[in-house]
């Protein structure tokens, strides 16, 4: 958001000041319960960390569904990634699987929120794996990856971009992405794709008015997040933090939110953190 507040004035892409403006807590239900008392206010815009928001939705007594909002635009994914210490027994993808396999629940993944996209990456893996882990929560991204650096957890599921100082330094290896390709920064490292298995996930970063603004309103605001996404300053910004450049415009964004809220629902569902129907 302070990035993207910084090319909007310093490129001069809006003739109004632009404030950013943290509203933290409740996993991100204070900052969207304001967005939706904001409705029909072309002048208030959110920064959507998707998986937060979609966990929202899903919690009826907030009222908090999508309908509260207008997506603009997703402008990248932060991809996450499997991780483990150097000096791990596992120097495979394949190898962790095997372990997992060979010994149901033997294996501790670090996490951070218990709903986030980290989380959702095991989910995934033992769905299409038919493995089973023990997952251990921790403050931040950070923490996580701390523990798998002291050998307290044999692996992490959390944004490259968290860990990466770390593998630069040799100290931790990375077996596969959740990228659709490929990421630069760890060449060797293959997708889960090219693995055999359809998972393509990470923390999604956009954009969003309140529900009720005028669609002309809505539609230049979209028009003016293409160009920040276009801007060398935001590939800039894009690359230093190894997001993948995933640009959709509002209609595709909206059907992008939706599709992704029935995996979350279902995901939820499973381990607990939903009721089912």
């Amino acid at each position: 958001a302070r990035v993207v507040a910084d090319i909007l004035t310093r490129d001069k892409l809006v003739n109004q000041p632009v404030t950013v403006v943290n509203r933290a807590g409740g996993g991100g239900a204070i900052a969207y319960t304001y967005i939706k008392s904001k409705r029909g206010d072309p002048h208030t815009i959110m920064a959507v960390a998707s998986l937060s928001l979609l966990t929202q939705t899903m919690r009826p007594e907030l009222g908090l569904g999508l309908d509260n909002y207008t997506p603009l635009a997703f402008i990248a994914q932060d991809p996450q990634a499997v991780i483990v210490a150097s000096d791990s027994p596992y120097r495979t993808f394949k190898d962790l699987i095997d372990a997992a396999r060979r010994e149901p629940n033997s294996l501790v993944a670090s996490i951070t929120s218990p709903g986030g996209s980290g989380r959702l990456l095991v989910w995934l893996i033992e769905r299409e794996t038919g493995t089973r882990y023990k997952v251990v929560s921790f403050k931040s991204g950070g923490d996580a990856i701390i523990q798998v650096m002291g050998g307290h957890t044999q692996f992490t599921t959390e944004n490259i971009s968290e860990g990466y100082a770390a593998v630069e330094a040799k100290k931790l290896r990375v077996l596969a992405v959740s990228s659709a390709q490929r990421l630069p920064v760890v060449p060797d490292a293959p997708t889960l794709r090219e693995l055999g298995y359809d998972i393509h996930i990470g923390t999604g970063r956009g954009f969003a008015m309140p529900a009720g603004v005028p669609k002309e309103a809505a539609a230049q605001m979209e028009a003016i997040l293409e160009r920040v996404y276009k801007s060398a300053a935001w590939k800039e910004h894009a690359e230093r933090n190894m997001y993948e450049n995933i640009w959709m415009g509002s209609t595709e964004y909206a059907r992008h939110l939706a599709q992704r809220r029935v995996q979350m629902q279902e995901f939820l569902q499973s381990i607990g953190l939903a009721p089912k129907p």
